[in-house]
């Protein structure tokens, strides 16, 4: 696990390690712990835009999608994804690279957890 230099929000801090990280030892059970906790929180669909292009995504910055649900745990061991409908497809895109439009409380706050921890420089 590598640290960034963003800054800390202990709240947050506590809710990923009380609530999503409660009980995971290791990569696995912390892959598990998001896995989970993203997809009962985010209410789908919903709409995002892109807000950081990736080498391993086909979405552009500022590009809209509809986000459909998680993807399939397997693909998520590394990080985590999303489906999205994107040029008439359905594709899995990396969640950090997405933020929610128009989203309800709790979707709007597992997106910025997820960010958050990124940021953070925290790792599988």
């Amino acid at each position: 696990m590598s640290r960034s230099s963003a800054k800390r929000n202990p709240v947050r801090e506590a809710r990923i390690h009380d609530e999503i990280l409660v009980d995971a030892y290791g990569p696995d059970e912390h892959v598990m712990g998001w896995y989970y906790y993203l997809e009962e929180s985010l209410t789908f669909p919903f709409a995002a835009r892109c807000i950081a292009q990736r080498a391993t995504s086909p979405l552009k910055k500022g590009e809209d999608v509809t986000v459909l649900a998680m993807a399939p745990d397997e693909e998520c061991q590394h990080e985590m994804f999303v489906r999205v409908r994107w040029q008439g497809r359905r594709v899995a895109v990396p969640l950090a690279q997405l933020a929610g439009r128009h989203v309800d409380a709790p979707t709007r706050q597992a997106i910025e957890d997820w960010h958050y921890w990124r940021a953070q420089g925290y790792e599988f």
